[in-house]
């Protein structure tokens, strides 16, 4: 197709969406609010959930772990099989499975079934998530339409991760039992909203052959999650975890074979030879991991050093989100007017500048002059970085492939993180001092390494940014046609 004729198509997509597209976008964006909600709730619950079930720190840790485990081991797979199986069909079990699970896990007193639901919210969301994200890159023609539906998507995202913390808090206070519970009918609403309004769409023809792909590559994932996680805890020199990141390479090296020998492969490799889409997943890394790695601390010298309250934390971190959910839905526009690489670019550079004022930060800071400055520049950096970043990775990719996209990109965020946040852990670990009571000063210190990582990660992902590549196209050279929502 020519670029005349795909600047036609894009044109004929309707200046106003209709009423089902917007309900189609409300659905998907909610289940990924639900995802960060639920994230950001249950953080702020763990020294309940702790005193309830009698669960020490290292125990406690994998009510988090479960769900990453869960979450970052599956999302590859989730987003190619949306595009194998079926966006519609993989979207609604997985979503049904995640109110299931929210249910089982807030009602169960077992310390193990409570970790092991939240491995499965995470294996839920590692499939709602990518599709989530396909739904809409499949369904709004690439260009304006759906720079829009993702700024939109992205918003919901980051609120809901920001909303949860407040939440958490309020929730918290009544029992930690209310954050499990509390997603369970906008959940159930989500599924039968989705059943009627998003679309059936046809699985991708030849696919769902390659066996021992969808075998390695989830096996090999969940080994390397579950390693990363584990690191700071059983040392990153103990056999176990090198032994681990042996067995996850090998086992992903086998998947590497397989995927370049089988006629139809699960993964196509080649969608990262378009620099793009290479460069979108590692500043989703600098993004995620640095931000992350930054919150991790800022919880901790809040709380331990300053003695402040889970709920007041919150409100302390709530302008970033307020300046997400109040921006992000206009980043469309600064996209399709300077580009997606030009705002990733102002994004890490806000985050990074964000956590070198944060160096300054004493045992008694200022809030407004000390903490504010970086709270409002990592909003801004996350506003426009994040649908920035996912618009680049998903630009020019066919739509049988728009869930592999989502899905690496997606891998990327959360294997990232995890690795960032496994390394920022083990830095506040080796900080310490022995001491059995670590005065203020003393636990400041020992936070600074993982300080000066958040700007050296954010810092390598605007270098990234900055390499003189090609910039991803704003409109497909070759779009599919983008198919009629129908009501079932």
């Amino acid at each position: 197709m020519t670029s005349s004729a795909s600047a036609a198509a894009v044109a004929a997509e309707p200046a106003r969406w209709p009423r089902s597209r917007w309900i189609l976008l409300l659905v998907v964006s909610v289940v990924l609010a639900l995802d960060g909600l639920d994230v950001s709730m249950v953080g702020v619950a763990l020294p309940s959930i702790g005193q309830e079930l009698g669960l020490d720190t290292a125990a406690l840790q994998w009510i988090v772990s479960g769900y990453v485990l869960g979450y970052g081991s599956l999302l590859l797979l989730g987003g190619r099989l949306a595009d194998l199986l079926g966006r519609r069909r993989i979207f609604l079990i997985a979503l049904a499975v995640f109110a299931v699970a929210s249910l089982i896990g807030g009602l169960v007193s077992d310390p193990l079934l409570v970790i092991g639901m939240r491995f499965v919210k995470g294996v839920a969301a590692a499939f709602t998530a990518p599709t989530g994200f396909s739904i809409i890159t499949t369904n709004f023609a690439e260009g304006p339409s759906r720079n829009k539906a993702i700024s939109i998507f992205s918003t919901f995202g980051a609120s809901g991760y920001s909303l949860g913390l407040i939440v958490g808090g309020l929730m918290t206070t009544v029992s930690w039992r209310w954050t499990f519970l509390f997603s369970v009918p906008f959940a159930l609403i989500a599924v039968i909203m989705g059943a009627i309004f998003v679309p059936k769409d046809r699985p991708e023809p030849g696919g769902g052959h390659d066996l021992a792909g969808a075998l390695t590559l989830p096996a090999g994932m969940l080994i390397l999650v579950y390693t990363l996680v584990s690191a700071p805890e059983v040392g990153w020199a103990d056999p176990r975890t090198i032994g681990g990141f042996a067995l996850a390479a090998a086992i992903l090296a086998a998947f590497g074979v397989i995927e370049t020998k089988v006629r139809h492969p699960l993964i196509r490799f080649g969608i990262l030879r378009q620099g793009w889409v290479a460069r979108a997943n590692l500043s989703i890394v600098a993004l995620f991991g640095s931000y992350l790695s930054f919150q991790f601390i800022v919880t901790l010298y809040l709380q331990s050093v300053l003695g402040w309250q889970p709920l007041s934390m919150a409100l302390a971190l709530l302008p970033a989100g307020l300046l997400v959910a109040f921006t992000a839905p206009f980043a469309d526009r600064f996209i399709n007017r300077i580009g997606s690489r030009k705002l990733i670019m102002i994004g890490l550079g806000a985050l990074a500048l964000g956590y070198v004022l944060f160096l300054r930060v004493g045992t008694s800071p200022n809030y407004l002059t000390d903490i504010l400055p970086s709270v409002i520049l990592l909003g801004v950096g996350f506003a426009l970085g994040f649908p920035s970043i996912s618009v680049q990775a998903t630009s020019g990719i066919k739509d049988s492939e728009q869930g592999l996209a989502a899905g690496l990109l997606q891998t990327s965020t959360q294997v990232g993180a995890a690795l960032v946040l496994a390394v920022t852990t083990a830095l506040v670990i080796g900080g310490g001092h022995g001491a059995a009571a670590p005065s203020a000063q003393e636990m400041l210190a020992q936070f600074r390494p993982g300080l000066f990582l958040s700007v050296a990660v954010a810092a390598a992902g605007l270098v990234v940014a900055l390499l003189p590549r090609r910039e991803a196209p704003l409109v497909d050279p070759d779009p599919e046609p983008v198919p009629e929502l129908e009501r079932v």
